[in-house]
């Protein structure tokens, strides 16, 4: 599947991807970049983006990577994620970066590095986490 079809899948099968303005900036079998762009009313109390946020953002980008390597397999599902809030997201497009560590035939272990546009040396999270696979 390319980016355009994997983003049209999940803003169709995860209400909140829309809300959020969920976006598959480059998608391959290797490597999903996913954006939400900055959005004031994303923001918590404290000015930073909220965590349920982040954590959206993380694992739609390892289900566009399980999307992106294996096709179309819809109920591919997370079955763990880990997540360590780093940095303080600046006000400006977040992008996470997902990679397949480890496929099976029963899963995807994939890991995720989140950051602000602009400032990919800082990483706001880190994720890892598995998706279950459909037999």
């Amino acid at each position: 599947m390319i980016a355009g079809q994997v983003q049209a899948l999940i803003r169709a099968g995860v209400p909140m991807a829309e809300d959020i303005d969920l976006q598959i900036d480059r998608l391959d079998g290797e490597l999903a970049v996913v954006r939400v762009p900055f959005q004031a009313r994303l923001v918590r109390p404290g000015g930073t983006v909220s965590g349920p946020t982040i954590m959206a953002l993380a694992d739609a980008a390892m289900y566009a990577v399980v999307l992106g390597r294996l096709g179309r397999v819809e109920m591919a599902v997370t079955a763990n994620l880990n997540i360590n809030f780093l940095a303080k997201p600046k006000a400006i497009d977040l992008l996470a970066e997902a990679r397949i560590l480890r496929l099976s035939r029963r899963q995807a272990v994939c890991e995720v590095q989140l950051y602000s546009l602009g400032a990919e040396d800082e990483l706001v999270a880190h994720v890892t986490g598995t998706y279950a696979l459909p037999l």
